[in-house]
């Protein structure tokens, strides 16, 4: 297959995508889109008209003959082969006689859109992990490397009629991603989707569309400068031909495709029957991580990741939480704790005696030692030391907590 020519040169490669993911890849030893000639590459390319994607009936006659003999065999009219019934037979046949995969060729090429199949140079190998519903071959719009970026991606999806807190945690959660040099790969859709794509290119990162339509076919139609926008910096990529519309169906299994692309999927939000529950446990079933994003527990939008968060998923809520999954071994969170206090530098036994204070009221440093479990003379020097650091103040014979003490909090006693 031919090189696309390389990418202007913009803002949106991060310091971790190489240059061949850039675009710069060397050139594929196969034959390109202009190859008319080479009988694999326009089997496939009917092939991807005529077939549904995710057929594993078709995926195996693929495995088991090759797709120049399926194709040459719907061509010809053949018999129906295993796994057919004769009505779908027959809906084949038709959609074969009207296939013309020299023209989706020129149209895809006059598009700027190339078609990546199996055993191609840019072909990303985990597609492979879908078995016989892999993908026939997929229409890339866009310069870089389809198998460079997805080595180091990440899916983000949700729900389209997200809330202000799905879209904000979308948006942000993408921009950090693309700030460590991660590829964000999302649907298109309304929500989330969107979202995620304009916080990657927001933070000047990289982003891949995929589309349950003809790539050159702009839907939903809201997003036709967002979806421009992406394959001018990124990539936009699709199972179907030039001009094909999406259908329900079709999202459902654009979904898969989603899933086994990317080295783990995280869910922002999303209704228990939401599309983006699909990513995700396909992506379980894939072996990839599968992560959620929490929302509050009264809403709606949220019940669908909430219910993956009981199974099997992982809570997160930063970039640094997912990559520390999806990363490379060393690649891990901060750890997590609230504001240092002046009484958590104490050492256990002066917290232990600075816990036995009363609230509102003095004491001795008998009834101190006595409440702390230890000797009246350890409990007068941990007093010392703690009325030196401000936490205590001595009136007589009795001791009493200051007010510094009383409004960062008490620690609670250690355990004797």
């Amino acid at each position: 297959m031919s090189t696309p020519p390389p990418a202007p040169e913009s803002r949106n490669t991060s310091p971790d995508i190489s240059r061949e993911a850039a675009g710069d890849a060397p050139p594929d030893p196969r034959p390109g889109n202009g190859d008319t000639t080479d009988p694999d590459l326009l089997a496939r390319v009917l092939l991807s008209r005529v077939v549904e994607p995710g057929d594993e009936t078709a995926g195996r006659w693929l495995r088991e003959r090759g797709a120049a003999h399926v194709a040459a065999h719907l061509e010809l009219g053949g018999a129906p082969l295993p796994g057919a019934s004769d009505k779908r037979w027959a809906g084949l046949l038709a959609r074969a006689r009207r296939a013309t995969p020299e023209d989706d060729l020129a149209t895809a090429r006059d598009a700027g859109v190339r078609f990546v199949r199996p055993g191609d140079l840019e072909w990303p190998a985990q597609l492979d992990d879908l078995a016989d519903a892999r993908p026939v071959g997929l229409w890339v719009r866009g310069t870089p490397s389809l198998r460079m970026w997805a080595l180091r991606s990440v899916a983000v999806v949700g729900a389209r009629a997200c809330t202000e807190y799905g879209a904000h945690m979308a948006t942000t959660l993408a921009a950090q991603l693309a700030e460590r040099g991660w590829v964000v790969v999302s649907g298109g859709a309304y929500g989330v989707d969107g979202a995620a794509h304009r916080g990657a290119l927001a933070a000047g990162g990289a982003t891949v569309a995929v589309l349950a339509c003809g790539v050159d076919r702009p839907y939903p139609r809201g997003h036709t400068a967002l979806l421009t926008r992406i394959a001018r910096q990124g990539l936009v990529i699709g199972e179907l031909p030039p001009g094909e519309h999406p259908t329900p169906s079709r999202f459902i299994l654009r979904n898969r495709v989603i899933a086994a692309l990317t080295r783990g999927t995280v869910v922002v939000e999303a209704a228990h029957r939401s599309g983006a529950l699909v990513t995700a446990r396909a992506a379980a079933r894939l072996g990839r991580h599968t992560m959620g994003v929490p929302g509050p527990a009264t809403s709606a939008l949220s019940a669908g990741v909430h219910e993956l968060l009981r199974r099997d998923a992982v809570l997160v809520s930063d970039a640094a939480d997912i990559v520390e999954l999806v990363g490379d071994m060393g690649e891990l969170a901060p750890e997590r704790h609230g504001p240092v206090l002046p009484r958590d530098l104490l050492d256990p036994e002066t917290a232990q005696i600075l816990a036995a204070l009363p609230a509102r009221s003095t004491a001795t440093a008998d009834d101190i030692a006595r409440e702390a479990r230890t000797t009246p003379d350890d409990a007068v020097g941990k007093l010392y030391e703690l009325r030196s650091l401000g936490f205590v103040e001595r009136h007589g014979n009795v001791w009493k907590l200051t007010h510094q003490a009383m409004t960062s909090g008490r620690p609670r006693p250690h355990p004797v």
